[in-house]
């Protein structure tokens, strides 16, 4: 996947006890189905690929593992890129 792909989410499930956590840090979450925009791909130091979404933006958050503020991402593996017939019939249904 890289920057500029369509995807569609495949996993919105967010975590028993981080839950409430969740909710108030990153208030705009993904909906599994729903398709996004990939806008920035970001691979940590301790492992962690993630995506920011061109339909999706959250504020910032300081975050203990790279020390700093940052937009929360979303894994990359909660998305699957969306097959080139896909794409051309989502973008025949928004030219309607």
């Amino acid at each position: 996947m890289g920057v500029g792909d369509r995807v569609v989410c495949v996993d919105s499930s967010k975590l028993q006890h981080t839950c409430n956590e969740l909710s108030a840090d990153v208030p705009n979450w993904v909906v599994e189905g729903s398709h996004y925009t990939i806008r920035e791909i970001r691979e940590h130091d301790f492992g962690a690929v993630g995506v920011l979404l061109e339909e999706i933006r959250n504020k910032p958050r300081y975050f203990r593992l790279i020390d700093g503020t940052m937009e929360p991402m979303f894994k990359i593996s909660r998305f699957r890129r969306l097959k080139p017939k896909e794409v051309e019939v989502l973008e025949e249904v928004n030219a309607v």
